[in-house]
């Protein structure tokens, strides 16, 4: 079998048990014995087992001899021998401790490892009480929506007239009258400025007054 349809057929196996932290490794420069290593995680001896045993299976039902195993009693880092590659599935403290990318990882080969079909989500049909009810939804939303207050136009008939947004338009601001006390002063100023001038010309039709002299000359 061809070196990647085995890596492929392995990686395949451990996600079917919902293996951690997949990688894949090109070693061909570094051992003539085997071109692959794999290394993943399980979080305990049960699902260490159950990837190994899941590894060997697949391998097995591409038509490739039986893999051979060794740590299978303990669990806590099992080799699974699968000629051209070899996979360790190791506990999280075991791999951290071990440290194998430093070994074997000059060369990391590049998979689409975890990778799902995009989920479609489909909108389920309504149920006939929900179609009865929507009518009634509609018409509760329209009475609860706010409406513009009523304006009388010139004809007498009301129109009703709101912003964009829904809201009844803002009013004026009113103007603010003038102070009463000045609008008075300036009355009586008048008044009195008038009084002094109609008093001061002399009468219509009539002639100064003859200024008095003495007798004694």
């Amino acid at each position: 079998m061809d070196i990647r349809k085995l890596q492929r057929v392995i990686v395949d196996g451990l996600e079917d048990v919902k293996a951690q932290n997949i990688v894949v490794f090109n070693t061909e420069h570094l051992s003539p014995l085997f071109e692959r290593v794999i290394v993943a995680s399980g979080t305990s001896n049960r699902q260490t087992r159950s990837l190994a045993a899941s590894v060997r299976e697949a391998v097995k039902s591409a038509g490739e001899p039986a893999p051979r195993t060794e740590g299978e009693d303990n669990g806590e880092w099992i080799i699974v021998d699968c000629g051209a590659a070899v996979v360790h599935v190791m506990q999280p403290a075991i791999r951290e401790y071990y440290h194998l990318e430093e070994l074997w990882g000059d060369k990391p080969v590049r998979m689409k490892i975890g990778a799902t079909a995009p989920v479609r989500l489909v909108k389920a049909a309504p149920t006939p009480a929900e179609e009865r009810r929507a009518p009634r939804r509609a018409k509760a939303a329209d009475a609860a929506a706010p409406k513009a207050p009523a304006r009388r136009s010139a004809g007498g008939s009301s129109t009703r007239s709101a912003s964009p947004s829904g809201r009844p338009p803002a009013r004026p601001p009113a103007r603010k009258a003038a102070p009463a006390r000045h609008v008075v002063r300036t009355v009586g100023v008048k008044s009195a400025a008038k009084k002094a001038a109609s008093s001061a010309r002399p009468a219509a039709g009539r002639r100064p007054a003859a200024k008095k002299t003495s007798g004694k000359r």
